[in-house]
Order: C-alpha cells, then sequence, then structure tokens
C-alpha cells in the first residue's frame, strides 16, 4: 500500500530506505505488533529484525559501525516502522534520543566506547529527564550528583524513562549546582549494571505497551569523572538541544502511526459492504478518508522539513522541530479515531489494528514536551523573531 505522496521530489536513495524499510517492517515487524501490546511486553523478535538490517541505531555515524543515515532517511525509517508497530518504532526513536547527546558534546573518548555497541546492537540507550516532580518544568529536577575526587555520586529518581531496564546505557540528567538553576544541571552517562542502578515496575499504559517505560532510581552511584557528557554546567542547554532535534523523531512515528492506520482503514472500507455496495462509495466515508490523507500529507511535508533543518543544524529548528511535532500527533490523534469510525464496531475490537493505533497515537501528544508545552516554544520564537 502506498505510503501517500510528495510533491517535492526527493533523492532515489530516501525511496530506497523506505522501500528497504517497508520490506523488513512487514517481514519481521508487523507479524508481532499485536502481539507485544497484548502481552506488554518488549518485542524482541521485532528488535532483532530491525537489528539485522541495520536499523535500529540507523542515525549512528559509520565511523561507530552505524548505518550513517541522515536526519530525513531516520525519520522515513522511524515512518515506517511506526505504521507496523508504534513500540517498535521507539527503539530506533529512544536510540536515537539517548545517544544525540554524545554526538552532539561528549569527548571523542566517550563516542568511541559508548557509540559502537549501540550501533552493533548490543546495547540501546535511554535519556533520562523527566521526574516525578519535574515533567514540562524538566529544569526543576532534584536528582542530584556530587563531586568526590575524580569520581561523581549519583543520587535521585528519573520517571517516563522509556525502554527502562532494557537498555544497556542512560543519558542522565543531574543537578551539580543547586544555586546556579537551569546552569547547574549537567549530563553524564550511566550503565544498567552500574552499582546502585535499579528501575521501578513497568507502568501500566494505554498505548505503546510493548515499550517498557519504568522509572529508575540511582542510589548513591559512584560514576567516574569522565562519564561526563560535555562542560559541567551545559547539562539543560544539551537536553533543549537535543529535544530540537528528537522532536523530529516522535513526528515521524505519529506520522507512520497515522498513515498505518489509513492504509488499514481504506482496505476495509474497500471490502466492506453495507446496503448492498463497499462503504468506500459512501460519501460520509470518502471524506472522513479524503480528511486523513490531507491532514497526513500535510504532517508529511512539515516533517521532512524538519528533519532537513535537523541535518543541517538551521537556525529555526527549534521552532520547525515543535511545530512537526505538534502538528503531526494532533493529525495522528485526529486520523486514528476517525480511522476507528470507518471501521465502525469492528474499529472498536482488537480483531483490527486501528484500536491500538488510536491508542499510541495518543502519546504522541504527550512525551518529548506537551503539545501544550511546543505551543509556548514556537510562541516564544516566533516572538522573538527566529521564526519567519
Amino acid at each position: 500500500m502506498s505510503t501517500g505522496f510528495s510533491p517535492y521530489q526527493l533523492p532515489a536513495e530516501y525511496s530506497e530506505i523506505r522501500s528497504a524499510t517497508r520490506d523488513v517492517c512487514d517481514a519481521g515487524v508487523a507479524p508481532h505488533a499485536a502481539e507485544a501490546d497484548e502481552a506488554a511486553s518488549f518485542p524482541t523478535a521485532s528488535y532483532e529484525a530491525l537489528r539485522s538490517a541495520d536499523l535500529h541505531a540507523p542515525h549512528l555515524p559509520a565511523e561507530y559501525g552505524g548505518a550513517g543515515i541522515d536526519a530525513l532517511g531516520t525519520a522515513i525509517v522511524i515512518e515506517e516502522v511506526a505504521r507496523a508497530c508504534a513500540s517498535s518504532s521507539l527503539i530506533p526513536a529512544v536510540n536515537k534520543l539517548g545517544t544525540l547527546p554524545l554526538l552532539l558534546d561528549a569527548s571523542d573518548a566517550l563516542k568511541e566506547r559508548y557509540l559502537p555497541p549501540v550501533a552493533s546492537g548490543e546495547a540501546m540507550f535511554s535519556y533520562c529527564l523527566s521526574e516525578p516532580e519535574a515533567g514540562s518544568d524538566a529544569a526543576s529536577m532534584r536528582t542530584r550528583a556530587e563531586r568526590d575526587g575524580d569520581t561523581w555520586v549519583l543520587d535521585g529518581v528519573k520517571r517516563w524513562i522509556t525502554n527502562a531496564g532494557v537498555s544497556g546505557y542512560y543519558t542522565v540528567f543531574a543537578v551539580t549546582d543547586p544555586q546556579a538553576g537551569s546552569r547547574g544541571i549537567s549530563a553524564f552517562v550511566v550503565e544498567k549494571d552500574d552499582q546502585g542502578v535499579s528501575f521501578g515496575a513497568p507502568e501500566k499504559k494505554l498505548g505503546v505497551k510493548g515499550s517498557p517505560t519504568a522509572e529508575v532510581y540511582f542510589d548513591s552511584v559512584r560514576l567516574p569523572a569522565d562519564r561526563l557528557i560535555g562542560e559541567e554546567g551545559q547539562g539543560f542547554s544539551l537536553a533543549m538541544r537535543t529535544l530540537d532535534h528528537t522532536r523530529v523523531t516522535i513526528a515521524a512515528q505519529a506520522l507512520g502511526i497515522a498513515q498505518g492506520a489509513l492504509d488499514a482503514a481504506r482496505a476495509y472500507a474497500a471490502e466492506r459492504e453495507q446496503f448492498g455496495k463497499p462503504i468506500a462509495s459512501f460519501q460520509a466515508v470518502q471524506f472522513m478518508l479524503a480528511d486523513a490523507a490531507m491532514k497526513i500529507s500535510a504532517a508529511r511535508e512539515l516533517t521532512y522539513a524538519a528533519a532537513a533543518k535537523s541535518e543541517r543544524g538551521d537556525a529555526d529548528l527549534t521552532y520547525f522541530g515543535a511545530a512537526a511535532k505538534c502538528f503531526a500527533s494532533d493529525a495522528a490523534m485526529e486520523v486514528t479515531t476517525d480511522m476507528v469510525q470507518v471501521f465502525g464496531g469492528y474499529g472498536y475490537t482488537r480483531d483490527f489494528p486501528v484500536e491500538r493505533m488510536m491508542r499510541d497515537a495518543k502519546i504522541t501528544q504527550i512525551y518529548e514536551g506537551t503539545n501544550q508545552i511546543q505551543r509556548i516554544v514556537m510562541a516564544r520564537e516566533l516572538l522573538k523573531g527566529r521564526a519567519f
């Protein structure tokens, strides 16, 4: 089935990335999507399928053993995986989220130590920013890292951590200077097996159930000084710069979920008969399909534009990353809800995938900054003259 079209002709390499990813997902990801959701278990078979095709962390540069796919190509990979299984799309998305702080600011030694295992698929990387009392207000975090000679001692808790307990490595943001506000936050690499690291019970979620989400606890975790990412006190700035880029991946995930729902509904509408004819012949259904396609087309153009800006590091990336994430996730929620309606009563059952896609779509409006926060970000950039 088609993924829609673009009025802009992308270079052939991106069509090849899409085609190759779709083949892998059709054979090795989609068949496990319903099971991962039903069992609320990490989709190991899907991970292995993505790993075998170098699609589990496609953004990592070739110098670290990665596929070296750029930001637009990575967005297309995530879009195609999400079309098959939103939970599985969090494998490449969160590997990018967790490793991007290293790519942006880490020493060569730190990158050479931690990026090759992710590129090979031996480990995944998660991102630890949010806390029980610090969600949208991330700068109010309480996790502390105190210097002790040539080590740091880390104490605190992080919440809503995607793939917690499965990932081998974690980018953790902690307060190193309580008097300096957001300028007193630093970033560290923490390993799953570091003494004092533990995990809470998996959250019981509405959607993306195949991607575990849990708290991560740090009880006097002693870290070598060289685990610091970048400069001390630059962690919060690094966290925000990271999100500028990775909000594009959430836009791509939302886009893929919406496309998967439209594809399923279009096929169903062509086959399902009522009043002696396929329901696709009725204008009410046609309008829902047309509206869905229109929203997806618009979301795709904005997402791809933001991905290109991410690759180039454009000055207006903050605005476009927020805009793409906000628009695509709102569109995904609207599209999946309407596609459930196309299926009628069957859409409300687990016999068809659209109810899962509707549940999965909701989180894209929430994580990596709620869409209310995205609108604040966009307005701030607009009013400061950094957009348009």
